[in-house]
């Protein structure tokens, strides 16, 4: 994500969340944390944003921060491959478990979850307002290995470049 599709995206997030949607100020803080966050857009065909993704990683426990897929694209695997996105940028970033709060009236959420290996570990009570709804706090722990990133000087079948 970048500071051009703040605007897109806050769009898509008040259409999703209703009043309790992130403002673009909010969007706007979290990209200029820096190092800790990490951001992603997925573009539909018309290049506007079919869904997002954030992550805060700043040790060995990481949170999902945000995530949603626009109604069109949804039923697709797009919310599984932004999931997988935030899993792997918090693998990468040396993050043990990913930690991510869902509301407990979202069925299609927490199947998703379940289904990439997340279980529940606690329920905040009226978290989400209005209409106190609960949350379910969910981990996924222990993240997956990923290999190296290929390509990298002195792997096996790489050559170092000469000094």
């Amino acid at each position: 994500m970048r500071w051009w599709d703040v605007e897109a995206v806050q769009a898509l997030d008040a259409a999703l969340f209703g009043p309790t949607a992130w403002t673009a100020a909010m969007f706007w803080s979290e990209l200029a944390a820096g190092a800790t966050r990490w951001y992603v857009v997925a573009e539909g065909a018309d290049g506007q944003p079919a869904g997002y993704a954030g992550l805060l990683a700043g040790g060995t426990e990481a949170d999902v921060q945000t995530i949603a897929v626009a109604p069109a694209a949804q039923g697709r695997g797009l919310g599984t491959l932004l999931l997988r996105a935030l899993v792997g940028e918090a693998a990468r970033r040396g993050a043990r478990s990913l930690l991510l709060e869902v509301r407990a009236d979202n069925p299609a959420a927490i199947a998703l979850y379940t289904r990439e290996g997340f279980e529940r570990i606690s329920i905040r009570r009226r978290y989400y307002q209005p209409g106190d709804v609960d949350a379910w706090v969910m981990r996924l722990r222990p993240l997956p290995h990923l290999p190296e990133e290929p390509g990298e000087p002195g792997e096996p079948g790489e050559e170092a470049p000469d000094a």
